[in-house]
């Protein structure tokens, strides 16, 4: 049985401070305490020789395959620096498609040959485990009577403990993949994705500086939340299932004046924020930035950049950590993209890079001509390889919960554009329209270079309604979901951009071959690459219809949903793309999309349950009891003898609730009609469609008619917790 609406008020007006079992190490400084549930660096020298540290240090740099003499090194090392921290058990801990992370725990406990208790975890245990791989989405990878999947251990992230309460586990970040070694997960492709293109960028690298033997892809996230009191959710079973609030009529008062953003933060979320910090801290996790954000009751942290795959890990890390904290704080973290309708929705930009192992960002000018051209190789390829493959990137983010954040409240639109400044537009636009292959081009563009002030320091406007926008020194993805992991559009960055830079690089040493000067070649070829992307670049608004038109004009998709957004996964394009890279074969890309469509279907159909469930057994019977009152206060009326105009106010009200109680009924059968059919389709795609375009319609109008009814029935016998409830109640 859910919580009443005015039983959840009552216990948020009477609960008593909160005692919280948590140690507080605000007050300390940081750098304290800073990763100690981290195998880092420093627990590795301490636990480990210096043979086998440096072995392992080389093995984490290079890439290389692990031999099990030295995994059962790092495995003994590991097993004493977990035990001394009061570990018990040990996970392998990764990313399988459905969204959340897993782990499978193993006590160290074991017994010998001789019955003897014994505390044990060899090189085995550390580099591979076998969970059960027919329970997780595959996509068809896998029959469900083939159980066997393999994980196996990522050395580039490293391991750590999870404290739950009283209990701490060893976890290993893990690939997980099926008998065969197909990808079951998010994490490998990434991996793949990013020796791809290192791979390609590389050789670009060289064409400025011989020295630069690594190139790394750098994440920064931002995760938007809402916060609401415990009782609050318990009493909404939308929240509780789906997640988002199906069902309310807007708040009279929501973001219109816009006093939330970057206000003070309440005491209690304060209070929830620095909780989850130390928490954070303490597992290396370098979360730095926190502040209100734009909707009531939402919120954003950010960390600093890290490694894509570390930053990966750690996000999905934050996600489990956020609702484990939040419901110490009798709070709910929710990560829905857009949990209440006529506010903002909240995303995760990815903030993307490429740096260099001599400390170099590549998409930072600097303030010498040699320097910004190489800025302008990999910002132009950057953006080309977005041009040749935005549907792609749309593909990544696409979701049913995300299709009701983009393009609504300060969201970027579906259709992807690339902001890039005013300062860059000119850059780009003089070489476009004045560079020759000649050396006096080339001193032209160089010159122009030399004057442009180092946009690591914001010198660059940002444009929230873009999709793709250039920040300074970094590309920020704004269509990313809050719920979503970072490792898919991650895995398609890196996959275009170093695809992109193989072209780019072959077409350089074609000409270099022709006995063209290096400087002129490399901006002969950006200036094509800038006439044959120049319709994705749009500094104007993208919330604007006219907006909309233009890019129609410019031939530029526009996916607002996301049966029609997938199927960008299942184009030649796309098949060519994956394969040719060797990040995804064209058995797992079939997989992970299928594994997508399914999971729409699902939550439409939860959703479109939850929904009927809550009007016939929630809705409708408030308001038929509202509608007995009203009708026998007309009854009375009219029995002593009053003129109708003397109670039109009483009849038109109970007009008014016996129509929007009939809608409501009406368009719930219908729905429900169409869901059945829905699922009648065998083909999973074909479902999508038909939950896209006949069942989300009717969902959409009995919120329209459910809402009316919370506007007219009496407060007190409105069942569900209102939005000025659950926005503005701490």
């Amino acid at each position: 049985m859910s919580l009443s609406r005015f039983n959840a008020i009552d216990i948020i007006l009477n609960r008593s401070d909160l005692d919280l079992d948590f140690v507080d190490k605000a007050t300390e400084n940081i750098s304290s305490f800073y990763g100690c549930n981290v195998f880092n660096d420093k627990a590795m020298q301490k636990y480990m020789d210096e043979e086998a540290y440096l072995s392992i240090k080389a093995i984490i740099q290079s890439g290389e395959k692990l031999d099990f003499k030295l995994a059962a090194m790092v495995a003994d090392a590991m097993k004493r620096w977990a035990m001394d921290k009061g570990a018990t058990h040990y996970a392998h801990w990764f990313q399988p498609l459905t969204g959340k992370t897993a782990e499978k725990h193993d006590s160290f406990f074991t017994l010998n040959a001789d019955g003897k208790a014994i505390e044990e975890f060899d090189g085995s245990g550390l580099a591979q485990q076998e969970p059960d791989g027919s329970s997780f989405p595959g996509g068809g990878l896998r029959s469900t009577f083939e159980a066997r999947g393999y994980t196996a251990w990522d050395p580039s992230s490293p391991a750590f403990i999870l404290e739950v309460g009283e209990g701490k586990t060893l976890c290993i970040p893990t690939i997980f993949v099926t008998y065969g070694g197909e990808s079951l997960d998010y994490k490998l492709p990434l991996l793949k994705s990013q020796s791809y293109l290192e791979k390609h960028a590389i050789p670009v690298c060289h064409f400025f500086d011989k020295e630069v033997k690594r190139v790394i892809t750098t994440l920064g996230w931002e995760q938007e939340y809402f916060l609401i009191d415990e009782a609050l959710y318990n009493a909404r079973p939308d929240l509780m299932l789906t997640g988002r609030t199906l069902l309310g009529k807007h708040s009279p008062k929501g973001q219109q004046l816009e006093d939330h953003y970057f206000g003070s933060i309440p005491e209690r979320v304060y209070a929830f924020m620095r909780d989850l910090e130390t928490e954070c801290h303490k597992l290396s996790i370098p979360v730095r930035t926190r502040h209100n954000e734009v909707g009531p009751g939402q919120y954003e942290l950010a960390p600093m950049f890290e490694e894509v795959n570390v930053a990966v890990d750690h996000n999905s890390l934050l996600m489990d950590l956020m609702e484990r904290i939040g419901k110490r704080h009798r709070l709910r973290v929710l990560l829905h993209e857009k949990p209440f309708a006529g506010v903002n929705g909240s995303g995760k930009h990815n903030n993307w890079s490429m740096a260099t192992n001599n400390g170099k960002n590549l998409l930072s000018p600097g303030d010498v001509p040699g320097r910004n051209l190489r800025f302008l190789t990999f910002f132009v390829n950057t953006i080309k390889a977005v041009h040749q493959f935005a549907d792609i990137l749309r593909a990544t983010v696409a979701s049913a919960s995300n299709d009701h954040r983009l393009g609504a409240n300060e969201a970027p639109p579906a259709i992807v554009s690339v902001y890039i400044g005013e300062e860059m537009t000119q850059v780009l636009g003089m070489i476009e329209t004045g560079i020759t292959p000649d050396a006096e081009g080339v001193k032209k563009v160089l010159n122009l270079l030399s004057k442009i002030p180092n946009l690591a320091q914001d010198n660059t406007d940002r444009n929230r309604t873009s999709p793709f926008a250039f920040t300074g020194n970094k590309f920020e993805i704004r269509m990313v979901g809050s719920n979503q992991n970072c490792a898919r559009p991650m895995t398609v960055m890196n996959t275009i951009v170093g695809q992109q830079l193989k072209t780019f690089y072959a077409e350089v040493t074609a000409l270099l071959g022709k006995g063209i000067d290096q400087d002129a070649a490399i901006l002969t070829i950006l200036q094509r690459y800038i006439k044959e992307f120049k319709a994705i670049l749009f500094e104007g608004d993208g919330y604007s219809d006219e907006w909309k038109n233009e890019a129609a004009k410019r031939g530029l998709a526009n996916t607002p949903n996301t049966p029609e957004a997938l199927k960008a996964y299942i184009t030649k394009e796309a098949k060519d793309l994956f394969e040719s890279t060797g990040v995804l074969t064209h058995r797992e890309l079939e997989a992970h999309y299928e594994v997508m469509v399914e999971t729409y279907n699902l939550h439409l159909q939860i959703e479109s349950r939850t929904m009927g469930e809550l009007c016939i057994n929630w809705i409708l019977p408030a308001a038929i009891q509202y509608q007995n009152t009203l009708a026998d206060n007309v009854l009375k009326l009219k029995e002593i003898g009053l003129d109708k105009d003397d109670y039109r106010a009483q009849l038109d009200l109970l007009k008014r609730v016996s129509e929007n109680i009939n809608k409501v009924k009406e368009l719930v059968e219908k729905m429900t009609k169409a869901r059945r059919k829905a699922n009648d389709q065998s083909d999973a795609a074909e479902r999508a469609e038909h939950y896209c375009d006949n069942v989300k319609p009717y969902m959409e109008e009995i919120r329209l008619y459910a809402d009316r009814l919370e506007y007219l029935v009496e407060d007190r016998q409105w069942p569900l917790v209102k939005y000025r409830e659950l926005m503005f109640l701490r």
